[in-house]
């Protein structure tokens, strides 16, 4: 069983690993996930640390990674060991975060199998979040690099309601959910 949350550990067949299921509701791993997205190749928030995650989810501030963008000012300053400065600096990086890259935010949501390479390979081909969303098992695998096992990772990842609710959070919140125009238009060879 888990140590954190007492659930039934799995070992998927041909992995060596134990798994934990209940990736809703462990803490280490809804932690995790967060820490995850802020970090430096992903959505790169670097006035965040783990410490700090730690924190917002235990005064319940932040359960999954679209809380962040909910965050203010005034949420953090009660906060043990956050003072106006520190507090200004995370909502600012929060804030300069909305402009990272598309395929850097599709590797940040942490989607099983889903690493740099190949969420570089989706959003240069479905050019969008929503598209990636509503892509079918046959379309998926007709992007390059992309086999059955993605597929169905990335399937399962927005068939479940939770992550396809906060993949339209993060839409709203204005995060780069398309490839920009001048990404696929390079004039590095231009005469």
């Amino acid at each position: 069983n888990c140590p954190e949350c007492g659930f039934k550990l799995q070992r998927i067949e041909g992995e060596s690993a134990h798994y934990c299921l209940n990736e809703k509701e462990c803490p280490p791993q809804i932690k995790g996930k967060v820490v995850h997205f802020i970090s430096r190749k992903a959505m790169n928030i670097d006035s965040l640390g783990e410490e700090t995650i730690e924190l917002l989810y235990e005064n319940n501030l932040v359960k999954n990674v679209a809380d962040l963008y909910a965050l203010k000012k005034e949420d953090l300053l009660p906060l043990e060991r956050m003072a106006e400065k520190s507090a200004s600096n995370i909502i600012a990086s929060i804030e300069n975060s909305k402009n990272v890259p598309f395929e850097r935010l599709l590797f940040a949501l942490g989607i099983r199998h889903v690493g740099a390479t190949v969420a570089k390979n989706l959003a240069k081909h479905f050019k969008s979040l929503e598209a990636i969303k509503n892509a079918t098992h046959e379309e998926l695998i007709d992007v390059s690099e992309i086999g059955d096992k993605i597929s169905v990772s990335v399937r399962a990842y927005f068939n479940d309601t939770e992550n396809s609710n906060l993949a339209d959070r993060l839409i709203a919140f204005g995060l780069h959910t398309e490839m920009s125009s001048e990404k696929l238009k390079s004039s590095k060879l231009e005469g």
